[in-house]
């Protein structure tokens, strides 16, 4: 598909190096790659792929973006903070029912001009298809949105060529999946967050919509930090927020980055490690089990 990204954010991020973080995960090195500085609407990876999909849309004339997710999903605030950018309606549809008080991303939302349609027990998929507007898919993801996480990676060999290992949340998958489709599956670490049935099919499946065929078996996904689900915060993830913050001043969230923490600190690689901050802090404000 022939579509040029709409700028949305600020390029490069950021490469860090976190020597005391390293030392404390017995790692030889270790870089941040600070997707939460993104810029747009508090930052974090959805910006990437909104840069690709905001331009389908535009191109296709719509007037409304429609997406949707969790209560607290970071791209639901970011696809409202891109609408508000380009001009645009944006309308949030999120899973379960209004909760007794605004907190975290939700407040973010409305301060963008979102309308939001609470689903409850509905499928969201059918909920947004009902919406009078341009429907962008769960997480933002699609083969050709992943494509942001391409241009990622090129980032990242251009600031430490001779990196081993990227280490990331495996949320709706297109994150892991352009990262993989540059750097190839040996330098890329999922630390799957339970928000897909089937991570593994899913990040080949959007390989393959890529042009890229790679074997399920080949990618590097850890399944064994979701815990009690996709809202659960586990022991060990919670111990990495308090590591990465008391070690590098780097603030993690619950769902994602906490995860891929634990992930690394379980399995620690060899060689240059980036560990690559996908944003989230909005929604550390409004998880249920730090509230």
């Amino acid at each position: 598909m022939d579509v040029t990204p709409i700028p949305l954010g600020s390029w490069p991020t950021p490469l860090e190096p976190a020597p005391r973080l390293a030392a404390a995960l017995g790692l030889d090195e270790l870089w941040i790659k600070r997707d939460d500085l993104t810029g747009l609407g508090g930052g974090g990876n959805k910006v990437r792929k909104l840069q690709y999909t905001c331009a389908e849309a535009v191109r296709a004339g719509a007037t409304r973006l429609v997406t949707t997710g969790a209560a607290q999903s970071n791209h639901a605030r970011l696809t409202a903070a891109a609408a508000a950018r380009l001009g645009l309606h944006c309308t949030l549809v999120l899973r379960g029912e209004p909760p007794a008080s605004v907190r975290g991303n939700l407040i973010l939302d409305e301060l963008a001009g979102a309308s939001v349609v609470w689903a409850g027990a509905e499928p969201l998929d059918e909920i947004a298809a009902a919406q009078d507007g341009y429907v962008i898919p769960f997480g933002g993801t699609s083969p050709f949105s992943a494509r942001g996480y391409v241009d990622c990676a090129r980032e990242l060999l251009t600031q430490l060529p001779d990196l081993a290992t990227v280490v990331v949340a495996l949320g709706s998958g297109g994150t892991m999946a352009g990262l993989v489709a540059e750097l190839g599956p040996h330098r890329v670490y999922g630390v799957d967050t339970g928000a897909l049935p089937d991570p593994r099919a899913t990040v080949a499946s959007l390989l393959d919509g890529m042009g890229v065929k790679v074997d399920p078996a080949e990618l590097q996904i850890d399944e064994t930090h979701v815990g009690a689900g996709y809202a659960a915060l586990t022991d060990p993830v919670r111990s990495a927020m308090v590591l990465a913050a008391r070690t590098e001043g780097l603030f993690l969230d619950p769902t994602y980055t906490g995860r891929a923490l634990a992930g690394l600190r379980a399995t620690p690689p060899d060689g240059k490690v980036v560990f690559l901050h996908s944003g989230g802090l909005p929604g550390l404000f409004g998880h249920p089990a730090l509230g």
